[in-house]
């Protein structure tokens, strides 16, 4: 009997070790070792990790533990600030009114990460009413509470109502047309609408590669309309770089090689104003004058979008746009690290290369990586300072209990008599001594006025 019992616990404990291996082969291959994915989902287990106010795991408000956000490279820790940018820059204003008449609306830039934040936005974020998405349909309905009218512009909640990824010339004067068409409130009746601009930007070298490999497997952006000044380019101002249907199959070389190829620089042409430069007439001005020029509007437009993200700083990204339109997402963003341009092993000439061609996306993202983490540290030190202020005003409200009943002040307190040392450890009540704690005795050079109140007396205590 004692030896069928061992032979049943033996393969019991040969059955879970087995158990135990094919998970962490399963855990291995889901989340490769080391990776943020990983390093997330352990995280959001571990007690205490869980924020005031946040529904998700995974993040920490307590500056006591570990920084949720240094995991990210630790960009601040090896961040220098580059450029001067103003409070308003830092710190812009979004007063967005999810009942009102106001309008998120995404700019999506080609292999930026833009469609998982698309994704973001429509399926995870806590709101009063969600928006409506159906399995099989690619576009949710997101109606503001208790209207039929929607509160998001983009791919998911709208479709390409402006063209297929429309760029910021193509938006700004498309879609308040598309807004007021739509039908959804008389005109007459219609007050002024805020549009809240936001983007997703990526390093230009990952996001210029991401983008040959989609092009290869043979997508095409053929549908996009690149309106300008009202009309789309001629034949001859955007030429095509294939004959064919697609460019399936195409070479890195080749990719590069064709002058046309609007992948150079896009993050740059697709958040400029390009009626500055006369749209996509290139013999206006010099190459380098003209890139200038959209160089420093994509600037201009991105300081004064409501806000925008990078594909690198995840949970930056998901903090930032929480804090500035006071909405909160569901399931914590993940960093993944494990792209298909990730995977293409390119030669170092060759990444210098690629960077040279895109040198005005890279001058644009550093610019752009700059303003970021300078608003992520200014709302951060923000928030702590707020949360120092709640504790100095809890501190109060408890100060100002104890010593309200205790001393009788029920608005102002008594004067202390010209010359007479403040109360120590005693206070005389006619012919009743009382006892007063240690915490609430004054120093001796404490003095109030003759109209000062408790709020007077509690400052005196803070300073001392």
């Amino acid at each position: 009997m004692d030896e069928k019992s061992s032979s049943q616990n033996h393969r019991v404990l040969i059955l879970l070790l087995m158990l135990v291996l094919f998970g962490v082969i399963v855990l291995q291959y889901v989340c490769p070792s080391g990776s943020d994915c990983q390093l997330l989902h352990l995280g959001s287990w571990a007690p205490g990790n869980a924020p005031r106010g946040a529904s998700h795991p995974g993040f920490s408000s307590d500056t006591r533990g570990t920084d949720p956000y240094s995991s990210e490279d630790g960009a601040l820790v090896r961040f220098v600030a580059r450029f001067n940018f103003s409070k308003a820059d830092l710190n812009p204003v979004v007063d967005f009114d999810i009942k009102g008449e106001d309008v998120i609306v995404f700019l999506h830039i080609q292999k930026t990460g833009g469609t998982t934040f698309g994704r973001h936005l429509v399926r995870n974020i806590q709101l009063e009413r969600p928006c409506e998405c159906h399995a099989g349909q690619k576009k949710c309905t997101c109606y503001r509470p208790g209207r039929r009218e929607t509160w998001l512009f983009s791919r998911f909640s709208t479709g390409w109502s402006c063209g297929l990824h429309a760029d910021w010339t193509e938006l700004i004067n498309c879609v308040p047309t598309r807004m007021d068409t739509k039908g959804e409130t008389p005109k007459t009746t219609l007050p002024s609408r805020n549009y809240y601009y936001i983007t997703i930007l990526r390093d230009p070298v990952w996001r210029y590669l991401s983008e040959w490999r989609h092009v290869q497997r043979g997508a095409t952006w053929k549908a996009s309309l690149h309106v300008c000044d009202g009309r789309a380019p001629t034949l001859s101002e955007l030429p095509s770089c294939y004959p064919g249907d697609d460019w399936s199959g195409c070479s890195l070389e080749e990719f590069m090689d064709c002058p046309y190829n609007l992948a150079s620089n896009r993050q740059t042409r697709m958040l400029a104003d390009l009626s500055l430069v006369g749209c996509y007439n290139v013999s206006t001005m010099t190459e380098d004058e003209r890139w200038g020029v959209l160089l420093e509007s994509a600037k201009r437009n991105l300081r004064g979008m409501a806000f925008f993200g990078l594909t690198e700083y995840q949970r930056k990204t998901q903090y930032l746009f929480e804090r500035a339109f006071h909405l909160e997402f569901i399931a914590p963003f993940t960093q993944l690290n494990g792209t298909r341009a990730a995977s293409v092993e390119v030669a170092p000439e060759t990444q210098r290369r690629i960077r040279q061609m895109n040198r005005w996306d890279v001058e644009l993202y550093e610019y752009a990586r700059d303003l970021f983490l300078q608003r992520f540290q200014a709302a951060r030190k923000q928030e702590r300072r707020q949360a120092r202020e709640r504790r100095h005003q809890e501190r109060r409200r408890r100060l100002r209990g104890r010593l309200s009943p205790r001393l009788g002040w029920p608005t102002r307190p008594p004067m202390k008599p010209e010359g007479r040392p403040p109360p120590t450890e005693t206070k005389q009540r006619g012919a009743n001594r009382e006892t007063v704690e240690p915490e609430v005795q004054l120093p001796q050079w404490w003095a109030l006025e003759e109209n000062s109140t408790i709020e007077d007396y509690l400052d005196n205590v803070e300073q001392w």
